[in-house]
């Protein structure tokens, strides 16, 4: 397993330096957080096959998703961005698919019922399955073993053997990402999202909380609505809005071979759009402004985002905002800060304010989950609801202070009723981490958890 900054994946030949981009360009810079295939020509293999296969997004949707976010950037949507921290090839099938939309929409309800604005809608599904690691190795027991980077690098499993890097996993990534599409669009645009069944979306682990029926009640409202319009003449036939969604898929753009592969020309424009997602985004670990990372997204016409964390400086953002969004053009960038509940109110403002006073378009989005992160007595990662909500509260602050925008969340949640984060209405209590801690990686927050945001963040909109 390569250490950062070592390794380059295999794909096509590299370019010199200087040279116009194209999707193999990355490979003349130095990449970070990159696998080292153990069989360089199986990998070669494997990003053949890739370039064969349908594209899993198409760059139509990509570029209503740009539209969409330039209304964030202008203050008139808000975006919610959320799903689980990594996929897992284990935890597949269609009821976790529907309840993690559930769970999503029902958020999105609130928040849209909340605040009168739209709510762009994007998942981390259908493509987050690698993830970056501080160290390439980590100690089991007396073991030293690989670091495990995500099911489209390596396994879960805690022994030697899982951890060797294998590029066949990608074709697996490729095919649960094709099928997982397949259901949300038959669940988005076939009735299934309708906001007529709004009351069908109420788990019944939920249903039965206090935040269920403060979303029961929200149902009512809406379904006295929907009467109400029907009453009057309005159109509420099956080709009407109501009766569908827009979901955007997302995932970290870190598997820079598997994303060169599916990178298509579109027939249209002659723009090239990576086919694997609608919004990539570049972390925190990745964001090197002469890096591969950066080099691939910016000539990739998808809307993209960039982790922003507490070392990021002004001088950076406006590096990052020129660099990755040179035309200026709304909706193109989102830029994704993720501070810390106790350092956002310090680090945020002059990030903000030098974003302002350039002038870039950007859209702002609050990570809340990744910089409060610590391990417990027990041993698991977890996170506070109180540090998540605190963050975002400060975040809300810092943008109402510097008269900006803050128009999104991005938050790592399933729709089981897991056990993962402390603290929230069901106040989950470090005893209680063992009971259904089922995360392939990071700590999500839980459908009880989630709704309970929503009506926290909400609750900040309107003020």
């Amino acid at each position: 397993m390569s250490g950062a900054g070592e390794q380059k994946s295999a794909g096509s030949p590299s370019q010199a330096a200087g040279e116009e981009w194209s999707p193999s360009s990355w490979q003349s810079r130095e990449a970070t957080q990159l696998p080292e295939w153990p069989d360089e020509d199986a990998a070669r293999e494997v990003y053949r096959q890739l370039r064969t296969l349908p594209p899993l997004v198409f760059a139509g949707e990509a570029r209503r998703l740009v539209r969409a976010l330039g209304q964030v950037a202008a203050g008139q949507a808000f975006v919610l961005q959320a799903g689980d921290c990594a996929e897992s090839f284990d935890d597949f099938s269609a009821d976790s698919i529907r309840d993690k939309l559930k769970v999503i929409l029902q958020m999105a309800v609130v928040l849209t019922y909340g605040s009168g604005v739209p709510v762009v809608k994007i998942g981390r599904i259908a493509g987050q399955f690698a993830k970056p690691r501080s160290s390439p190795v980590e100690r089991v027991g007396e073991v030293e073993i690989p670091a495990f980077r995500g099911h489209i690098v390596n396994d879960d499993i805690p022994v030697p053997a899982a951890r060797v890097p294998d590029p066949s996993r990608m074709l697996t990534a490729y095919h649960q990402s094709a099928a997982t599409l397949n259901l949300l669009r038959a669940f988005t645009k076939g009735g299934f999202a309708d906001l007529s069944q709004v009351h069908s979306w109420n788990q019944q682990f939920l249903a039965s909380s206090a935040e269920g029926r403060r979303y029961e009640a929200i149902a009512e409202e809406i379904d006295r609505a929907l009467r109400f319009m029907r009453a009057c003449g309005v159109d509420l036939t099956s080709d009407s809005p109501i009766h569908q969604v827009d979901l955007f898929t997302s995932h970290e753009a870190l598997l820079l071979g598997y994303e060169e592969a599916m990178t298509r020309q579109d027939s249209l424009t002659g723009d090239w759009y990576d086919c694997s997602a609608h919004f990539l985004w570049v972390g925190e670990r990745t964001h090197q402004i002469e890096g591969a990372h950066v080099e691939f997204v910016t000539g990739v016409k998808n809307p993209l985002g960039c982790k922003l964390g507490p070392s990021t400086t002004p001088e950076k953002v406006l590096e990052i905002c020129e660099r990755l969004n040179p035309d200026r053009l709304p909706g193109r960038l989102t830029l994704i800060s993720r501070m810390g509940a106790a350092s956002v109110r310090s680090l945020l403002p002059p990030l903000v304010k030098a974003v302002k006073e350039s002038g870039h378009p950007v859209a702002w989005q609050c990570d809340p989950m990744h910089g409060n992160t610590f391990v417990s007595e027990s041993g698991r990662k977890t996170r506070h609801f109180d540090d998540v909500l605190g963050e975002i509260q400060g975040y809300f602050a810092v943008h109402r202070a510097l008269g900006s925008w803050p128009g999104g969340v991005h938050v790592e949640l399933t729709g089981d009723d897991v056990t993962e984060c402390l603290g929230g209405i069901g106040d989950i209590l470090e005893e209680q981490l063992p009971l259904r801690y089922t995360t392939a990686c990071d700590p999500r927050l839980n459908a009880r958890q989630s709704i309970d945001l929503a009506f926290r963040v909400a609750e900040l909109l309107r003020e």
